[in-house]
């Protein structure tokens, strides 16, 4: 029986998982430059790779060495030292900062008496010479606290409404985003006192003829007092007709609009008793009283005399 010759052909190798991925195979299979490799070989072949074998290599190794020890144990020596001097230096600037900060405390609230005896001085004023008129005087200009029925309006930002930088609203009187802005509240006061409010106050400031609504920065500014969302009005007045009288006013349709389209959220109510503090004291520094006419043929020159 003739037996098969053994099949000799050799098969063709199976093909590599990488074999699209040449530039990175022949990056990992040649990671050193051949000039190094060469100038490795070469070393090798003289004997100069590895460690010092001469005296002299083996001792110049060694005070390198020690040299860096020496450089790292100073360098060590001296962190330690500085250390105490910079954390003596840093309590120091802390106590400054605390210590500043109670004396700037301690002005704040004196210059918080001197406002509030002056306001005093002031309705006490108008007391003695207004006669009758004197709480009607001290009401209208904002010296005295007041109550009675009106309405409470809260105006606050949109829900996840970003508390950082953004331009002022555009010509159009909105902005791309959710946050209330100076003119919001210039608007809602106008429109409140448009619709009939006696007196108004914004997060407990009274407003008065020379309060003003300003912006600095991100914050809201009512006579140069920054206040913090959300922002609760009161208004003393009738308090159905005032709440209507705003929402039907070009105002009220404005902060609506933001509330429709930029989710500004806002809630008004009225309330059958509203409470308003006494506004800081008021100075005129220009205006004076108008002395009445003595005769029809008076000349107005314009000035008042006091």
């Amino acid at each position: 029986m003739s037996q098969q010759p053994p099949d000799r052909s050799t098969a063709s190798p199976p093909a590599r998982p990488d074999a699209s991925m040449s530039l990175l195979t022949n990056v990992m299979d040649h990671s050193l430059d051949e000039g190094y490799a060469e100038a490795t070989a070469r070393r090798r072949a003289d004997g100069s790779a590895g460690m010092p074998r001469t005296l002299k290599a083996k001792l110049a190794l060694a005070a390198g060495l020690v040299l860096a020890a020496v450089v790292v144990t100073l360098g060590a020596a001296e962190a330690r030292v500085s250390a105490p001097v910079l954390a003596k230096e840093r309590e120091e600037l802390i106590d400054r900062i605390g210590a500043e900060t109670s004396a700037a405390d301690k002005l704040e609230s004196e210059v918080d008496r001197a406002r509030d005896d002056v306001s005093e001085r002031q309705r006490k004023a108008l007391e003695k010479h207004g006669g009758d008129q004197g709480q009607l005087v001290a009401l209208l200009s904002g010296a005295t606290a007041v109550k009675g029925p009106g309405v409470k309006l809260v105006v606050d930002d949109a829900k996840n409404t970003d508390q950082g930088g953004g331009g002022p609203r555009e010509t159009t009187g909105f902005a791309d985003t959710g946050r209330v802005r100076d003119r919001d509240m210039q608007r809602v006061v106008n429109g409140l006192w448009q619709s009939g409010a006696e007196a108004i106050a914004i997060n407990g400031q009274r407003l008065t003829a020379l309060s003003a609504i300003r912006a600095a920065g991100d914050a809201i500014l009512v006579d140069n007092r920054p206040l913090v969302p959300p922002y609760t009005v009161l208004a003393v007045g009738n308090g159905k007709r005032l709440s209507t009288a705003f929402e039907d006013s070009a105002d009220g349709q404005y902060l609506q609009a933001l509330k429709d389209t930029f989710e500004i959220r806002t809630n008004m109510s009225v309330q059958e008793q509203v409470r308003l503090p006494a506004a800081p004291s008021l100075i005129v520094r220009t205006a004076e009283p108008k002395a009445a006419d003595t005769g029809s043929g008076a000349a107005d020159t314009g000035k008042g005399t006091s």
